[in-house]
């Protein structure tokens, strides 16, 4: 099982936790653009890819939606169709950063839309951040609202979060089957957080519920974890996660 991180917010201070981490791993790193990303650097010989995160600025959703702001949906989708670099999509909508796109922006939630699935559709190697709920009318509701993707390209990353919503190991290990059907072994999971992100105030996850969700994932054969975020690693959390490589 690899274990990869997230890091919404590469500053050197949360880079520096890389020393942390000795095996090897891939990290997700936000940027305001690609040329942004490809300036980001990493110092360890452990990180073995680094993948292009695209985030907002917060007026324009912060996350990447059909209630984007259009310009910003389309800055994404033109900078991607001229490369090659890993990308994952963190397809979350903007309750939280600036709710009045989803009036703003309605009229161009189609043509937005259309834009985030050819990009999953065509791009090389594509992720997904999307939400975890399996039942048939949340995710027909999901698709609808460009929040997951019928894509065989691109590799779903379904956001556990246990220390935001502890969901309990039964019903953790019944989404993640659902899902597993479905996406078979491009399913990849998300967990957290050990320290908090845009919204400031999520709580940190434990070592004792990080051993267990990293055990369920072990159990049900994941190929990859990634951790949210790798700005909160620590000695502790490090011998956590040491448990489960291979």
């Amino acid at each position: 099982m690899r274990i990869s991180f997230f890091e919404e917010f590469p500053t050197k201070e949360n880079l520096s936790k890389i020393k942390y981490v000795d095996f090897p791993t891939k990290v997700y790193l936000g940027a305001k653009s690609l040329e942004e990303f490809k300036k980001i650097k990493v110092n360890s010989k452990h990180v073995k890819k680094k993948i292009y995160w695209p985030i907002l600025e917060r007026k324009e959703g912060y996350w990447l939606s059909p209630f984007s702001k259009r310009a910003a949906v389309n800055r994404v989708f033109n900078e991607l169709k001229r490369s090659k670099v890993p990308v994952m999509i963190d397809a979350e909508l903007p309750w939280s950063q600036n709710p009045i796109l989803f009036l703003t922006q309605l009229p161009y939630f189609f043509s937005n839309r259309k834009k985030l699935r050819k990009i999953i559709r065509n791009h090389k190697e594509v992720y997904t951040a999307e939400y975890f709920p399996s039942s048939k009318i949340a995710s027909m509701s999901m698709y609808f609202f460009g929040l997951t993707f019928k894509s065989k390209n691109h590799s779903p990353i379904k956001m556990f979060y246990s220390s935001m919503h502890d969901v309990g190991e039964f019903f953790m290990k019944r989404e993640i089957k659902i899902m597993q059907k479905r996406y078979g072994t491009k399913l990849c999971i998300g967990l957290g957080t050990l320290t908090h992100g845009i919204l400031g105030f999520e709580p940190t996850l434990s070592p004792e519920k990080l051993y267990r969700d990293l055990r369920i994932c072990r159990e049900l054969e994941i190929n990859e974890v990634i951790i949210f975020r790798l700005g909160g690693m620590n000695k502790k959390y490090g011998k956590v996660i040491k448990k489960y490589i291979k």
